[in-house]
């Protein structure tokens, strides 16, 4: 037992510097997030929406539409509310114009977060069309996170992250950190 709290210290206190390296290369870039350019290959999987329909992963990202990403999971009460509450809060800012854009939150905890689950994640924050939530199953769903450089063995241990690709494009925006609301419409409409 001293053996599994010593070692599970010791990884907090990593995440902690991790996190704090971080913030400080994202303070000195004057931004509270870190933002790269990156280049990935959207995996051919089938994932369940929302309504528990099958939806090919790869045919969805084949749009005309900015496509806005993060990833969540529905019994989090850390990084993902706040994620939420920014696209809620994107969505209603982009008023009449909700139907240019695809906001999309996936889940890393398939094994728990069903369609049902995940619909009603959208609903406590105000989704509206245009903001699709997926889950499937767990190897799906590791293959995408795997895809996008995110996955973690522990969802404990997931950070802050959501990726913009604009429309035609093949680079994606990475946003590492906390991303506000207004931060978040500043990087989209940065991909016009």
């Amino acid at each position: 037992m001293k053996n599994i709290n010593l070692l599970l210290k010791i990884v907090v206190w990593m995440i902690a510097c991790l996190f704090l390296f971080v913030q400080g290369v994202a303070a000195a870039e004057g931004k509270p997030y870190k933002r790269t350019l990156e280049t990935y290959v959207v995996p051919d999987v089938t994932l369940l929406n929302q309504d528990g329909q099958e939806v090919q992963l790869k045919n969805y990202f084949d749009t005309d539409k900015p496509i806005i990403l993060d990833f969540i999971y529905c019994t989090c009460t850390t990084i993902c509310p706040v994620l939420s509450v920014s696209f809620g809060y994107f969505q209603k800012k982009l008023g009449k114009d909700l139907d240019k854009v695809r906001l999309v939150s996936i889940s890393i905890d398939p094994d728990n977060d069903t369609p049902e689950l995940m619909k009603e994640h959208l609903q406590k924050y105000g989704a509206q069309p245009g903001w699709d939530a997926f889950t499937g199953k767990r190897g799906d769903i590791v293959q995408v996170l795997k895809a996008f450089d995110t996955y973690v063995a522990n969802k404990m241990n997931h950070y802050p992250l959501t990726l913009l690709r604009g429309p035609g494009q093949k680079e994606w925006v990475r946003i590492y950190g906390m991303l506000s609301a207004s931060d978040l419409i500043a990087e989209y409409e940065h991909l016009q």
